[in-house]
């Protein structure tokens, strides 16, 4: 593949996403960001939007503050689109860090991490100008102690209470960017995006009938698992806590790689009221919005492993900032 427009060093789009997030992270070359990210660039995680470089490089400063030592391993880019219009990646990440400096996450622990990172990025001309980005943060703070509905309501409290506190990644604070693509027409990806649409449309026999049976799972949280039981448990606990919201998919890819199983990225929302028992607790009628991103490989026997992140403390945060019990934490995390 001719990387037109592209550092000449850069032998296809994979290599250029793991190569710069290796430079920026790893390398310490966090300057690099005035090369590899647009000015104006934007930005989604669950817990905000970020707009323009200058808060990129900020929060990349403060991360390596509290985890110097951190890793991120590539394990898969699924992507789409061409050097000339531009193209998106939807890179999947191990990361293991040691939380070796005090932060958004408390004060320092030494607790050795490893959570799992999906993030969608367009890039043109060598250049990142849009990104989604879920991190397992239910992983995160559980190694670290604490509960994903505790952090949201200490985090709140550290914001400077529910009127200040940042407000998460909803259709109401999102910021539009330059990237319109919906992705490709690769027959995984359609195939995922419909098996997807099912299950949220309550046909769980999908699941039996599309998984593998020993299909391998990898959840928010870091729960892993193998089986359709644990697929069917984690797709209808998510359904059931928003059965009324609206689920949407904004982008899917599907590709055929040398070397790789068939395989899919779909980034989706759910989108209403927290008005069912699942995996939020009691209902409470708060509006609320779940970014997704699914990567799904596929084998012989059907869908044989799912990647599948949603962010647990930006949904609390959402919750707890509707119905009022933000409230002052007691203590902050350890």
């Amino acid at each position: 593949m001719s990387m037109h427009g592209f550092d000449p060093r850069f032998r296809d789009f994979p290599d250029y996403i793991i190569g710069i997030t290796k430079e920026i992270w790893e390398d310490r070359g966090v300057a690099t960001l005035h090369d590899y990210y647009a000015p104006d660039i934007v930005v989604r995680s669950p817990a905000s939007v970020v707009t323009g470089n200058e808060g990129v490089i900020a929060a990349t400063l403060a991360t390596l503050s509290e985890f110097p030592d951190r890793t991120l391993l590539a394990e898969d880019v699924i992507w789409s689109g061409d050097p000339e219009t531009g193209m998106l990646s939807s890179h999947r990440i191990m990361s293991h860090a040691t939380h070796t400096g005090s932060g958004v996450y408390g004060a320092a622990s030494g607790t050795r991490l490893r959570y799992r990172i999906l993030a969608d990025c367009h890039a043109r001309a060598n250049a990142i100008d849009d990104e989604w980005l879920i991190r397992d943060q239910g992983a995160i703070v559980r190694q670290l102690g604490l509960e994903p509905r505790a952090y949201a309501r200490d985090l709140i409290a550290r914001e400077g209470g529910p009127d200040a506190a940042v407000r998460p990644c909803t259709p109401q604070t999102d910021v539009a960017g330059p990237y319109k693509g919906s992705g490709n027409d690769n027959e995984w990806g359609a195939r995922y995006g419909d098996l997807l649409t099912r299950i949220m449309n309550a046909d769980l026999a999908a699941i039996p009938a599309e998984y593998d049976r020993a299909v391998q799972s990898h959840y928010p949280g870091g729960e892993e698992d193998h089986g359709t039981g644990a697929v069917d448990r984690f797709w209808i606990s998510l359904r059931a806590a928003f059965p009324s919201a609206r689920f949407e998919i904004h982008h899917r890819i599907g590709r055929d790689d040398p070397m790789m199983p068939p395989r899919a990225a779909v980034r989706w929302s759910l989108t209403g009221r927290h008005d069912g028992w699942g995996a939020f607790g009691r209902p409470t009628g708060a509006e609320v919005h779940v970014m997704g991103i699914s990567h799904a490989e596929f084998g012989p026997w059907g869908l044989r492993r799912e990647f599948t992140l949603y962010d647990e403390t930006a949904i609390w945060k959402q919750i707890l900032l509707a119905t009022g019990e933000a409230g002052d934490a007691e203590g902050s995390p350890r």
